[in-house]
This record gives C-alpha cells, sequence and structure tokens, in this order.
C-alpha cells in the first residue's frame, strides 16, 4: 500500500532562491521536451519517448543548457516522466474520442510548482531535510513516517508556502477489528451525506459561507492586480479548500472506524457539473475527495468499500422495488405500490447498501487508487 506524508518547510531566503531557480530550470525543461514532441510529430509524423528524452536530458546539460547542473539529476529525468504521462493520458481521451481531449500545454511563469526526487538526493535527520544543490531546510515533522520511502515531492503553493511530500509503502496494513456493520451512502447537496441507517450529515458548505469575502476581494483584484491582493485572494481559496480536506478527512475517519463495509456512489462529477446551476455547490461538496479518502483508508485499515452504479438508487424504492419517476425537487420519496413514505436521500442509501452487499456477495473488490 502506498501512502503520502506532507511536511511544512521553512527554507531560508538563499534556499528559497535555490529552490525557485530549479523550478525554473525543470519548467524550461518541460517546455522544451514538449516542444521537440510536438515538432516531431508534425514535420516527421515520429512520436519521441520518455526513454529517448531521459537520454537526451543527459546530452542537453552537458552541452546546449548547462544550467540544467544545478537540478539533481532525478529531478530532470522526473519531469520526461511528468511529460509522458500528461501524453499517455492526452492519447487515451483520443481514444475514447472525447470532445475536448486537450493537447498538452506549455507551462507559463509560476506555472511548475514541484519537484520529485526518487529514493536519492535527499535524507531527513534531526528536523532537517537536507537536498542535493540546496543544503538543510528545516521541517516541521509533526508525526513519524511509517514504511520505506520511495520519493519525495518539493512543492510550492500559491501562498509561496513549501511543502515536503513523502510516499512510502507500506507493507504490512494497520487492520482494525471487525464491528460486523456495514453501511450505504448517498451524497448529496441538501445534506452532504446520508446514511442507510437515516443518519443525516450537515453539508459544510465552506465557499457558500466565504463567498462575500470572496467577491470582494476578486473584485478588489480585477481593479489592482497587485501581489499584495492576489496573495490575499490565494489565501481565502487555500483557507476553503484546506476546510473542505480536514471535513472529508474527519468524516472518512468515523466511517472506517464505525463500519466493515461501505457502499456509496460511482459518480461522474466531470458529466454532472455540465449543469451549471449546480455546478458550484457540486465543487464546493467535494464529493471526489470524499470518496477518495475513504479508499484508501479502508485499503489501510483492512475495510472495504465497494462503488455501485447510481442509476436509480433514487426512483426505486427501498422497500418493494417500484420505480417512482423524481424530480430533482422532489425530497420525498412515496411509494403508490407499498405505501413507503421516507426521505428521498435515506431511500436511496438503503438501495445504494442493498446493491454494494450484492456485490460484495459475487466477490467485488474495493477499488485500488
Amino acid at each position: 500500500m502506498k501512502k503520502t506524508y506532507q511536511y511544512r518547510l521553512y527554507p531560508n531566503n538563499k534556499q528559497k532562491e535555490l529552490l525557485l531557480n530549479q523550478l525554473e530550470q525543470c519548467r524550461w525543461l518541460y517546455n522544451h521536451l514538449l516542444e521537440q514532441r510536438k515538432n516531431s510529430w508534425e514535420n516527421l509524423k515520429e512520436s519521441v519517448s520518455m526513454c529517448d528524452q531521459q537520454k537526451y536530458i543527459t546530452e542537453l546539460k552537458e552541452s546546449k543548457k548547462q544550467s540544467l547542473k544545478i537540478v539533481h539529476s532525478q529531478v530532470l529525468q522526473n519531469v520526461a516522466t511528468r511529460l509522458d504521462l500528461v501524453f499517455q493520458a492526452f492519447l487515451t481521451r483520443v481514444k475514447n474520442k472525447q470532445d475536448k481531449a486537450g493537447y498538452p500545454r506549455f507551462k507559463g511563469y509560476n506555472r511548475y510548482d514541484s519537484m520529485t526526487f526518487k529514493q536519492s538526493g535527499f535524507s531527513l535527520q534531526d528536523n532537517k531535510l537536507k537536498i542535493s544543490k540546496v543544503g538543510n531546510i528545516r521541517i516541521i515533522q509533526h508525526r513519524a513516517i511509517k514504511g520505506e520511502i520511495k520519493t519525495l515531492t518539493i512543492r510550492k503553493n500559491n501562498l509561496d508556502q513549501w511543502y515536503a511530500c513523502f510516499s512510502v509503502e507500506i507493507k504490512e496494513s494497520k487492520a482494525l477489528l471487525k464491528v460486523n456493520k456495514e453501511i450505504g451512502i448517498d451524497v448529496g447537496l441538501t445534506s452532504f451525506a446520508v446514511y442507510s441507517n437515516g443518519t443525516k450529515i450537515k453539508n459544510p458548505r465552506f465557499l457558500k459561507h466565504s463567498e462575500i469575502e470572496l467577491k470582494e476581494l476578486s473584485s478588489k483584484f480585477s481593479k489592482n492586480k497587485s501581489n499584495k491582493n492576489k496573495k490575499k485572494l490565494n489565501k481565502i481559496h487555500n483557507k476553503i479548500a484546506n476546510q473542505r480536506k480536514d471535513f472529508c478527512h474527519k468524516l472518512s475517519h468515523n466511517i472506517i472506524n464505525n463500519y466493515d463495509t461501505i457502499c456509496v456512489e460511482n459518480l461522474s462529477i466531470n458529466k454532472m457539473v455540465k449543469n451549471h446551476r449546480l455546478s458550484k455547490s457540486i465543487y464546493d461538496a467535494a464529493w471526489n475527495q470524499f470518496v477518495q479518502f475513504l479508499i484508501y483508508k479502508a485499503e489501510e485499515a483492512d475495510r472495504k468499500v465497494i462503488q455501485v452504479n447510481p442509476a436509480y438508487t433514487s426512483q426505486d424504492c427501498s422497500s418493494c422495488g417500484y420505480r417512482v419517476a423524481k424530480k430533482l425537487s422532489d425530497r420525498v420519496h412515496s411509494c403508490p405500490n407499498c405505501g413507503l413514505n421516507i426521505d428521498r436521500d435515506w431511500n436511496a442509501a438503503i438501495n445504494i447498501l442493498r446493491l454494494g452487499t450484492s456485490l460484495s456477495a459475487e466477490g467485488a473488490r474495493s477499488p485500488q487508487l
């Protein structure tokens, strides 16, 4: 199992300058390799592989671009790996005939914000993170790393805060004791989630609560694009994102501790946000983040998360199976066949649990990250 530990870094001014210079070299290299692939295909109809580009990087820094030497060799190799992953995703979208395949874009200034070391070029000791060609950086290691470190990613956010992200491999999971309980969960906008036992989780609506402040700051920034106004705007966006993340962590942790089997909808968020009247609320709810947190926590705790097809879970009666057509505004399920009269989302959660347990009985496994 893979897990990521994130810690705050506090580089001094000289170290910040070195890190920024390295990121800028990585950005240049990314754009250069992208241009190489683009020109090769347009002019020669030939594709350039990741291995070819990684070999080319070694030649490049010895001849035409010696400034690349300020960056650790593995970090430069990872730039080619990242670009290759972007192209693989692009080709998959083309193969699936998606309307907007989205050809890979060049990175503008300040648009390359992280670099990755693979097993070497760094060491961690006594609240200091030693990074090749940068030095010892103070790190706040608020919890111990468990597992074998595979990669280190140094990341800068839009508030110029630096973080160290350690990707580790854990060979043995810490399984929780079985509680012999299962739950179906229906996510929504009226309530963030409704459980199959009738429990409702209030929708925190973090974006809505900060919307007035956000509009004021956006208005100020549109009139005066100073760094000060930009930083204030970024700060409120980061605050909202952190609130969502904290909420999803706490709720998923509580669910994993109390249930062995968790059944949820396999939602297609990209299709749902095409409804422009609801898109803002859907993004604010962070359903996908919540489900992803459930999945990785379940894997670590030896729990099971089952994702089911959401089709008709709100319309089918959880008591007799009779299908009752509903509009989004219809919040109560009233079955004319058996007389069941309950909350629409509660009815859906019961159906989700039934579908999930039937899949479990057939041997369905939890989705992997």
